[in-house]
């Protein structure tokens, strides 16, 4: 392994650890995850694997789960059978889960390399490539993972970063498929 990629492997893990730690940035950056603002729209997606290219304007009316990943992102993958259950456990129910791929290394803007993580991992709900950071800006996105929580009136009512707090994530998915 380089010197480069030790060095980024090293600044990823402070970043994961100050983000989950108690008091961290990340829970700066979430303060306000009970604010309600409209989602974006999906921007500049490169490819959709799993489905046919979705709109937020089509998704209106459904609760969604966007996550922001990457296929070589430790985080990514422990977070992973998480929003798997979610996904298994609500869809019936009408929930809907987006994945957006934003790569953090080159290797991971190839499309053959995003269908075989999917394929490693399980995936079969929607998969967005979003090579160019345009969705991930959209949102104001800064971490992975990273999920979003959509009301079906199309605003973003939960927001949480990095690992953990999944019995939360459940609960709010479960009240908003509630209020229908």
């Amino acid at each position: 392994m380089s010197p480069y990629r030790i060095a980024v492997a090293l600044v990823a893990l402070i970043i994961a650890v100050s983000a989950s730690w108690p008091g961290g940035f990340a829970n700066a950056y979430t303060k306000d995850a009970n604010a309600v603002m409209p989602a974006p729209e999906f921007q500049g997606i490169d490819r959709w694997f799993n489905s046919e290219p979705l709109t937020m304007a089509g998704l209106h009316g459904k609760v969604v789960l966007v996550e922001f990943w990457t296929w070589d992102c430790i985080n990514c993958a422990h977070v992973t059978p998480h929003v798997k259950a979610l996904y298994e456990r609500y869809a019936k129910d009408g929930l809907v889960v987006v994945g957006v791929h934003t790569p953090e290394f080159d290797e991971e803007r190839s499309p053959a390399s995003v269908q075989a993580a999917i394929r490693r991992f399980g995936i079969t709900w929607p998969v967005a490539t979003d090579n160019g950071y345009r969705t991930w800006n959209a949102f104001n996105n800064r971490f992975w993972p990273a999920l979003y929580l959509i009301d079906r009136d199309g605003n973003i009512v939960y927001r949480h970063v990095g690992e953990g707090n999944y019995e939360d994530t459940e609960a709010r998915v479960r009240d908003l498929l509630r209020k229908a």
